[in-house]
């Protein structure tokens, strides 16, 4: 240890996050071979996070746990190697894969960190990868979807819902996105998206909802699709695919699985894949990477990925800052300030 203190936020127990969740001191650890130490200068609030406190996220919490999977901070020591030489001093994109970026340092693998250009502002370089690579990802790498097709999305409201609307704008497809609020609708429609269908899923049930994307996109089915909430929502976009239709499963909003028959699939021949952002780049090489991030940041400075900010709190505010971001009606990302310098 380098001694201390410094301030985090961690859990001694999952559960409801404004609950649970505490500011604290705990001593700045020292970095080891191929490791860094990075002061933290802001961090988003996901739903991955806040997944994370509660125990239902797929990685589990090793109790006490400093939720945050992503943030952007200055490389302040090396433990030795290249990278970590390399990138002393400079603001660096931090992917964690363990958690930890809701405090004011954090030491990780040299690997997990990407340099940021100064162009991008603190807000936009904390947002950087999760949901822009998400986004671009999904929709470009993995179901490679042609100009002028649909794209069926849930949970559009969402931020990452938000920027699929606008990456379909300047790419060339067409999105479906389904919400649960006539408001939330409108804001899509005027951020240029294609198509909204409200469903309330506590009202209605799959086999409505499927026979509304197919009014919508055509009596042939859906050819893509991609679902965060899962439940019955989710299962009528399994049932609205049409011949060869493929639809990612990358969240599970409602907490419901996915039901329905086998027969749905195999007699148009679809097709239902889980996604996971970091699983698919921990297969991809450096190059891949290399040329991605810098895809990302043209599309950032566009205005095409770049993250609404709806506020950002300090760490002693954290009560404040979950609550506005499990907030259906707050648009854009909350983040936590981290630097106190």
């Amino acid at each position: 240890m380098t001694g201390g203190p410094m301030r985090v936020v961690q859990f001694r127990q999952t559960g409801v996050p404004a609950e649970v969740l505490e500011t604290s001191q705990a001593a700045v650890p020292s970095p080891g071979l191929g490791e860094v130490r990075v002061r933290m200068l802001a961090a988003p609030i996901n739903p991955s996070d806040l997944m994370f406190v509660r125990g239902h996220y797929t990685l589990k919490a090793s109790v006490p746990a400093v939720p945050g999977f992503e943030g952007t901070g200055v490389v302040e020591d090396s433990g030795g190697g290249l990278r970590g030489r390399l990138f002393r001093g400079k603001r660096v994109v931090v992917l964690s894969s363990n958690g930890g970026t809701w405090g004011e340092q954090l030491v990780l693998p040299s690997t997990r960190i990407v340099p940021i250009p100064q162009t991008l502002s603190d807000e936009q370089a904390a947002t950087f990868f999760v949901n822009p690579a998400t986004a671009w990802v999904m929709t470009q790498e993995v179901l490679r979807i042609p100009r002028g097709q649909w794209l069926v999305q849930t949970a559009a409201g969402s931020a990452l819902g938000r920027m699929i609307v606008r990456l379909g704008r300047h790419l060339g497809f067409r999105t479906l996105s389904v919400v649960r609020r006539q408001q939330t609708a409108a804001e899509l429609r005027a951020l240029g998206g294609d198509a909204v269908h409200v469903h309330d899923d506590t009202a209605s049930d799959p086999q409505e909802l499927s026979a509304a994307l197919r009014g919508i996109a055509g009596p042939d089915g859906v050819r893509y699709a991609i679902d965060a909430v899962g439940g019955s929502t989710g299962t009528g976009v399994v049932l609205s695919l049409g011949r060869g239709g493929r639809m990612l499963a990358f969240g599970t909003l409602s907490g419901q699985p996915l039901s329905f028959s086998p027969r749905t699939l195999m007699t148009v021949g679809s097709q239902v894949e889980g996604f996971w952002l970091g699983h698919f780049m921990e297969q991809q090489g450096l190059v891949f990477r290399l040329r991605l991030v810098r895809r990302l940041i043209r599309l950032i400075r566009a205005g095409v990925l770049s993250s609404e900010i709806a506020g950002s709190w300090p760490l002693d505010q954290v009560h404040e800052a979950v609550a506005a971001a499990e907030d259906s009606g707050t648009a854009g990302k909350c983040l936590l300030r981290l630097d106190t310098t």
